[in-house]
């Protein structure tokens, strides 16, 4: 699978200019013409400091596509003088990979390295990524492999220790300028746009120099008169599909920025990550689901009303589908987003669990067990049991902890909301349990 700045290699022959795709025109020639990455090209950036000392390890490039991956793994090999093998993971399998190894020891053999880059390398399962190491820990290889996905979840532990991980970044909206100007100078002439289309055309290549590029050869083919604007250019043009894989990476990312969004109170951004995730074509049902959680982790008692709010909407949806029920959603992302939060609950429950595993053979203090038979009243089950109705003010102030165990103030209410209420409550009955504790005392 070709990138949108590789290089040619020394076995093909480029085709005449005037046939040749504009993405492999522009292919930039050295690492300084590469638009974008500077967090890994820089003079003092992972890849400018390897190239720099004159050392090159194994890399993965992890990163959306069309943002420069294969094009830098060529001109790597090209400024180190190592021969370029590619493979893609999608059409290659063991006995494929023998032949890339046995082919680069002959290489070695001969004196020439072998850098051997990889293309959607996480599609290798455990065994065929395991196949590189061997060749990597020798030398017969540097492995320069490009993945989409997050390299934590999808490549072995071995080979990621022999690697270095790097970032690259989706082009911004200046790199695609720069981009869309260098196109503009290879085909010798203007885009037929006036600069606020220019900019419409960056965006909707969302970050992928490959999409840009394929965009104006399409608009370089019209047959228009004057500049058009950004409706007649939205007319003529599809804007890219939003970069999301449901059960990938993405998907993770944004479903995180939306819950931080709610949790930091800021409603707008928390409607900007929704309305992100419904474009992608995430299901709502997904997000309703999501959304109560909220509810019950960030908002809880600070506003008990959080839960039924969501509910609510989870079930309009239900009841109305897309994309009325879109909104009743959107606006429990509001409501969430502008409650109260405390996290006094959750803390408090993880507490308890934790207690409950280290002391989970205690019983409880026998004043609280109940004695059906008389062999149990015998043994003091119920005795001295306190019954909280008909104590002053409704509370006995007895002890329900094991008798092994010290009491425990497990939840710590915040100054927000209704757990500002709760928390008064709970002091009421601290001050009602210790003038229990004195008087029985005394």
């Amino acid at each position: 699978m070709s990138d949108l700045f590789s290089t040619d290699t020394p076995e093909t022959t480029p085709a005449p200019s005037a046939t040749r795709p504009l993405a492999d025109r522009l292919r930039p020639r050295s690492l300084s013409e590469v638009i974008g990455q500077e967090q890994v090209l820089g003079a003092d950036a992972p890849l400018g400091t390897m190239l720099a000392s004159g050392s090159l390890s194994s890399i993965i490039f992890w990163g959306p596509p069309g943002v420069g991956k294969t094009t830098i793994a060529r001109l790597l090999a090209h400024e180190t003088d190592l021969a370029f093998v590619q493979i893609s993971a999608i059409f290659s399998g063991v006995p494929e990979l023998r032949k890339v190894f046995e082919a680069a020891r002959h290489r070695a053999a001969n004196g020439q390295g072998t850098l051997l880059f990889v293309d959607e390398i996480h599609r290798f399962n455990k065994a065929q990524q395991d196949a590189f190491l061997p060749h990597m820990e020798d030398g017969t290889i540097l492995l320069v492999g490009a993945t989409t996905e997050n390299p934590s979840f999808e490549l072995n532990a071995a080979v990621l220790s022999r690697a270095q991980v790097m970032v690259l970044t989706r082009l911004s909206v200046e790199d695609l300028a720069k981009l869309g100007a260098r196109a503009e100078a290879e085909l010798g002439r203007n885009l037929p746009l006036d600069e606020d289309a220019k900019h419409a055309l960056w965006e909707m290549a969302d970050g992928d120099g490959r999409t840009l590029l394929n965009l104006i050869e399409q608009i370089v083919a019209w047959k228009v008169k004057g500049d058009l604007t950004p409706d007649e250019l939205a007319k003529r043009l599809m804007r890219r599909a939003a970069k999301y894989d449901k059960s990938g990476d993405e998907h993770y990312n944004l479903i995180s920025a939306l819950h931080k969004s709610v949790r930091g109170s800021d409603p707008d951004a928390a409607l900007y990550w929704y309305s992100r995730m419904l474009e992608g074509g995430e299901d709502p049902r997904y997000l309703a689901r999501r959304l109560l959680r909220m509810s019950v982790e960030d908002i809880a008692l600070a506003d008990p009303q959080a839960q039924s709010i969501c509910l609510t909407a989870w079930q309009t949806y239900e009841r109305l589908g897309s994309p009325e029920g879109e909104l009743a959603l959107a606006q429990a992302v509001i409501y969430l987003a502008l409650a109260p939060k405390t996290n006094a609950g959750y803390v408090a429950y993880k507490a308890a669990r934790e207690a409950a595993r280290k002391t989970g053979s205690e019983p409880p203090p026998k004043h609280i067990l109940n004695a059906p038979t008389k062999l149990m009243s015998e043994q003091g089950y119920g005795a001295g049991y306190a019954y909280d109705h008909d104590a002053e003010d409704g509370f006995s102030g007895q002890n329900y902890f094991p008798d092994t165990l010290p009491r425990t103030a497990f939840y710590q209410p915040v100054e927000r909301g209704f757990e500002r209420d709760l928390g008064k409550r709970l002091a009421y009955f601290a001050k009602l349990r210790e003038k229990r504790e004195n008087g029985t005392e005394s």
